[in-house]
């Protein structure tokens, strides 16, 4: 059982990794992704092992909590918990401020320590109470937390934050009620409640603008979720109702109006109208749907109303599938993040060991005299050395960056892939659906005769059940126009191999292969056909040599026409390939067409690399061959006959509409045919991917500067100690500033 289930509560990445690793230790997991960014967990379980409901159990003796409840139901829970949770933030922080901002004022206007005799000081007396309420009550989370993670023997950043706050707020209060103590020693019992308080008040701001920029990373998905509508008209009992969408079952008859969205996926039983699907398709104009055409959920319904029957609700509709596709893209890990995961899950229990480390080396350099100037070093250190930054490097870059390729139309199914098709260096397409329409159509013909009786060749091609014939009767069709001749055939004929026959108005007509043509035609023949014949076969071999299917069409013993077919080369094929080319990228054609046709598609499309007659098996060897000269190799393929190929291949990627095989076996889906999005999913993921370096490098070198200026290193240089408040404004505008880097991605 594979599902993507929301966790709530978590603080840090640190948090998550705990999740994570905790999940990934319980019999019956299969495999566990935390996504802090997204508040998720991707869990791929045994059922007669675990259940979602033991596994809550455990997230919830953690300090968090899973949501384990049907997905509808648990996307409304999680959006009613963050909001709440994002309201009482909103609000600690706010009152954080409010009692932090006097004690800041105070403590910069007035001594902080006691008289020499001492006394008590009522100043201090006013610090303590005021700054009481911030560690008490706004940001008692980072203590409750920190504990439960005491409890199981771990640490993340609620246990820096609860420690650096309480050892200042603990000691501040000691000095304050005992200051003697230290005068008796000949030491000032210094006090440190504002730091105490920034501390709490920086990190809470930082959570809140966090979690205000991190909504905006899922945008994708909400907007996504936005294109099913929440209520929809059936038919119950003999009359309309409106029912909630997650209510309609399947085999109910919808009815949809004018400018409806499309609940769920059907099949039309009444009515017709035309339907706006550039949502799933990426197409601008609507497609006719009539009697037994399919819908989906998500598409726009224009200025027609029909009934449909639904099939596919819930989860199982294409729209569900999509959203939950990149759902698990977004919580899926790229190979970077794994090592980053890694790094976080020691970063914490490294950093209490450096703080302690900190306070041990001031006191046996400098002794007793230097006590406070060692606690305020071990305290800045536990502060700015919060993973969060590190954290949200990776996972905030990859969901914009899926995010955004699902709005252009292209479904990652796997960070990995993201990250690794921006070191593709030789793409393979295949010829039919990728490079072309994938249906032939009429490309060129020759008409022999005034009235080459085209409407009966239309009657012919409805009969015959040859690959060519709809593309014939499409081509005939658009060429009849007003005829007033009733065609009826009184005999028909399919001839296996060759063509067809029938009998018109007492006449034999035909249309097939030169064979038929030849046995139609017969070996003798007057002047005036010996010239027809002539340039017949002149225009056969010209289209042959393009790769052209050839179809001649006649009477008796008369060619009236001659028409070449093909599957025809799309007008995005050409652009995508040649700026491609010039992103470095070597692009192979590999067809189980002829030679001629693959190599008349190749020249149009501008490519060198072509192996023509490939079955499935030479397609997967082609493959491995050009890997085995060192290429990075992506396949792009209509994810069926070429799943061999696909699967060997680095990246593999089908084009096509989103179909379920097509997403099922890849790891990208372009979802339209335009095949200019393969270059722009190149370029996504190269953008993406120099987001996630340019976030890890300012999240290492933060820490890397941060933690040994916070330990003192520059106090023998110049006497500069880091304060444990600004320590708290630098850790939150790291993540902050992680989170608003890879927003830039969106905005491009």
């Amino acid at each position: 059982m594979k599902r993507v289930y929301p966790v709530t509560n978590m603080s840090c990445a640190g948090c998550a990794a705990g999740v994570e690793k905790t999940l990934q230790a319980q019999p019956g997991v299969l495999y566990a992704s935390v996504n802090f960014a997204d508040s998720s967990v991707l869990l791929e379980t045994d059922p007669k092992i675990t259940t979602p409901e033991r596994l809550r159990e455990i997230v919830r003796a953690m300090g968090y909590d899973m949501i384990i409840e049907e997905p509808e139901e648990a996307r409304t829970l999680k959006e009613s918990i963050e909001e709440s949770n994002y309201v009482k933030l909103k609000r600690n922080t706010l009152f954080a401020w409010i009692f932090s901002i006097p004690v800041m004022i105070l403590s910069m206007l007035f001594m902080k320590h006691t008289e020499s005799h001492g006394d008590i000081s009522m100043l201090n007396v006013i610090l303590m109470l005021l700054s009481f309420p911030v560690l008490a009550f706004f940001g008692r989370s980072f203590f409750i937390r920190g504990f439960k993670q005491a409890g199981m023997f771990k640490a993340n950043m609620d246990t820096l934050v609860a420690l650096s706050t309480s050892i200042a707020f603990l000691l501040s209060t000691f000095n304050t009620l005992w200051p003697s103590f230290w005068i008796d020693k000949g030491l000032e019992p210094m006090v440190y409640y504002e730091a105490a308080v920034m501390i709490i008040s920086f990190v809470l701001l930082g959570k809140f603008l966090e979690e205000r920029a991190k909504g905006n990373t899922t945008a994708s998905i909400k907007r996504l979720m936005g294109l099913a509508p929440k209520v929809a008209t059936v038919i119950r009992g003999g009359e309309r109702v409106e029912i909630p969408v997650y209510t309609i079952k399947v085999g109910e008859i919808v009815v949809v109006k004018p400018g409806d969205k499309i609940p769920v996926d059907g099949v039309v039983t009444e009515g017709d109208s035309y339907v706006d699907e550039s949502m799933i398709t990426g197409e601008p104009i609507g497609v006719l749907k009539q009697r037994g055409e399919r819908v989906l959920a998500g598409t726009i319904n224009q200025k027609g109303s029909f009934n449909f029957e639904a099939d596919k609700v819930g989860s199982e509709t294409v729209l569900a599938k999509i959203i939950e596709m990149v759902k698990e893209a977004q919580g899926s890990k790229a190979p970077v993040q794994r090592i980053v995961d890694k790094i976080a899950s020691i970063f914490v229990p490294a950093v209490l060991v450096i703080s302690i480390i900190t306070l041990a080396v001031w006191l046996t350099i400098g002794g007793q005299s230097h006590f406070f100037h060692a606690l305020i070093s071990a305290v800045s250190v536990l502060v700015i050395a919060c993973p969060c930054a590190l954290g949200l490097a990776t996972p905030t870059a990859l969901m914009v960056g899926i995010g955004k390729a699902a709005e252009e139309h292209i479904l990652i199914k796997d960070a990995a892939a993201l990250e690794q098709i921006k070191d593709i260096d030789t793409i393979v397409l295949d010829k039919t659906g990728t490079l072309t329409e994938g249906s032939p159509a009429v490309t060129n013909y020759k008409l022999f005769s005034d009235r080459p009786g085209i409407e009966v060749l239309a009657e012919l091609e409805k009969r015959s059940e040859h690959p060519l014939a709809e593309a014939l009767l499409q081509w005939a069709n658009s060429h009849i126009g007003a005829s007033d001749i009733k065609t009826e055939l009184t005999s028909f004929q399919s001839i296996t191999g060759k063509g067809v026959k029938g009998t018109f108005d007492g006449e034999e007509w035909w249309a097939g292969n030169i064979e038929l043509m030849e046995e139609m035609i017969g070996t003798s023949k007057d002047d005036s056909l010996k010239v027809i014949f002539a340039e017949a076969m002149a225009l056969s071999s010209e289209w042959q040599a393009r790769g052209l299917s050839i179809i001649y069409f006649g009477v008796r013993g008369r060619l009236l026409a001659i028409i070449a077919a093909a599957d025809r080369i799309k007008e995005s094929s050409a652009e995508a390939v040649s700026k491609m080319k010039k992103m470095g990228i070597e692009i192979h054609l590999l067809t189980g067409d002829n030679r001629a046709t693959a190599e008349a598609i190749a020249k149009e499309a501008g490519i060198s690399n072509v192996f023509a007659g490939a079955l499935p098996s030479d397609k997967e060897n082609y493959v491995v061959s050009l890997q085995k000269r060192g290429r990075k190799v992506a396949m792009a393929g209509d994810g069926i006959n070429d799943s061999q190929a696909l699967a060997r291949a680095d990246v593999s990627i089908a084009m096509g509409r989103g179909t379920d095989v097509a997403m099922d076996v890849s790891m990208m889906t372009i979802m339209t045919d335009d095949l200019r999005l393969l270059p722009r999913a190149i370029e996504l993921s190269r953008g993406t991917v120099k987001l996630i370096r340019q976030n890890l490098f300012w999240a290492f070198i933060y820490n890397l500067i941060g933690i040994p200026v916070a330990a003192g290193l520059l106090y023998p240089v110049n006497g500069t100690l880091l304060n444990p408040m600004i320590a708290a404004a630098a850790m939150a505008f790291s993540s902050v500033s992680v989170v608003l880097n890879s927003l830039r991605l969106a905005r491009k």
